[in-house]
């Protein structure tokens, strides 16, 4: 059974910073799709980054290009999301997701053209709150 488990989330201030990690298990598959997508109350879920971890290339969504950044620790089938800068309007629910394939060929463009919140798995959520 696919898990994907959170952390890292909480209140920071305005400018502050917060990482969050998403830990994969259960998957057969050795292809992956992992990103983050997030939802503020009364609005619709949007991306935010996504990661084809077999190259480690990357996709930002424009709102936080710049300020936040994906990594991944393989050993540990883990990514992060180093949260830099942080604004208001950055409050939301935080959610990671995967797809798993078998197979790679163009597996890395469709993995990061499509958003995250559209990836098949995802992990309970985790709230992170900004204040000003």
């Amino acid at each position: 059974q696919v898990q994907l488990v959170e952390s890292g989330g909480g209140p920071v201030q305005a400018g502050g910073s917060l990482r969050l990690s998403c830990a994969a298990s259960g998957y057969t598959y050795p292809y992956k799709c992992m990103g983050w997508f997030r939802q503020a109350p009364g609005k619709e879920r949007e991306g935010v980054a996504s990661i084809y971890t077999f190259s480690g290339n990357i996709y930002y969504d424009d709102s936080v290009k710049g300020r936040f950044t994906v990594s991944q620790d393989v050993a540990k089938n883990t990514v992060y999301l180093q949260m830099n800068s942080l604004k208001p309007e950055d409050t939301a629910m935080y959610y990671c997701a995967a797809d798993f394939y078998s197979y790679a060929p163009g597996l890395q463009s469709r993995c990061l053209q499509t958003p995250a919140v559209e990836y098949h798995y995802r992990g309970q959520g985790t709230q992170v709150t900004v204040s000003s």
